[in-house]
């Protein structure tokens, strides 16, 4: 696979090159937990790469749900980004503030979604700057685009069929969430849930899958890590985290070394956490 794939991962310099295509849209989708302290919407007030739309993650979700920016029903996507400028025939290209953290998922709300013609930015917003390229704090010009979607089921699992794969073993569970966190040595940052991991999964950090300049490692790399966390990369694999964010970002490197039978627990951390009737285990 090139470094260059608009169904999974762009560089800065693919997006420069294709910055005025007729077609293009970019998504901000930047998302902060609140310890990080940082504003995604005044961010991209404020500086954005030029045309950018901002995506708010929190708010194209289901509403519906006491769960923390569950998958949106697919009229919602479609009326959202439809008033956003962005339909059939786009190439959408996603980016966030933090290098590449929230933006996998909104690369796996479109998956879901039926919609395979959208990359990640590489390195994200961070490194667009760092390299002295345009941007832009003005509102981009927004023309409503027709749009179609068809969900994919098979991209996304609930609790229930979790807990069936926990006694199953039929996937491998893979958890985004830092080493202590995993290991139950950590509180959780969502009040209320129970600290551990859930039984049968592996450890996989979502850092342990990128390059210290917050670009993803390569096909091969990534391989890599995923074997040495005990991943075995022949079965379907499920990511999970705290919230559904960071798991799209194992999903993305799943995506990446050609694995192709994953899905993502939307719940994640915060639905498994808060369940008594579940197990949960610590430690490796």
């Amino acid at each position: 696979m090139s470094e260059d794939d608009p169904k999974t991962l762009v560089s800065t310099d693919w997006l420069a090159q294709h910055l005025n295509d007729p077609d293009l849209r970019i998504l901000d989708a930047s998302w902060y937990l609140p310890d990080m302290g940082r504003d995604a919407r005044a961010e991209y007030d404020a500086a954005h790469i030029p045309g950018a739309r901002f995506f708010d993650i929190d708010d194209i979700s289901d509403q519906r749900s006491d769960l923390p920016h569950m998958a949106p029903p697919p009229e919602k996507f479609v009326s959202r980004l439809r008033a956003m400028g962005v339909g059939d025939g786009h190439q959408v290209v996603v980016y966030d503030g933090a290098g590449l953290f929230s933006a996998a998922r909104v690369w796996w709300l479109f998956r879901l979604m039926g919609k395979t013609d959208v990359a990640v930015l590489d390195g994200g917003f961070a490194k667009w700057q760092a390299e002295d390229r345009p941007v832009e704090d003005l509102p981009p010009m927004v023309r409503d685009r027709h749009m179609t979607v068809q969900r994919q089921a098979n991209l996304v699992k609930d609790v229930t069929q979790v807990a069936a794969s926990t006694k199953l073993g039929d996937a491998t569970i893979i958890d985004a969430r830092g080493a202590p966190r995993f290991r139950g040595e950590e509180d959780e940052p969502r009040p209320g849930l129970r600290a551990g991991h859930i039984p049968t999964s592996v450890n996989v950090p979502y850092k342990s899958v990128l390059n210290d300049d917050g670009t993803m490692k390569s096909p091969d790399a990534l391989t890599k890590v995923f074997e040495d966390a005990g991943v075995d990369l022949s079965k379907p694999a499920i990511t999970t985290c705290g919230s559904g964010v960071t798991a799209a970002i194992l999903s993305l490197a799943l995506e990446r070394t050609g694995h192709r039978r994953h899905a993502l627990y939307d719940g994640s951390w915060a639905e498994w956490g808060m369940f008594n009737d579940l197990n949960v285990e610590t430690g490796e």
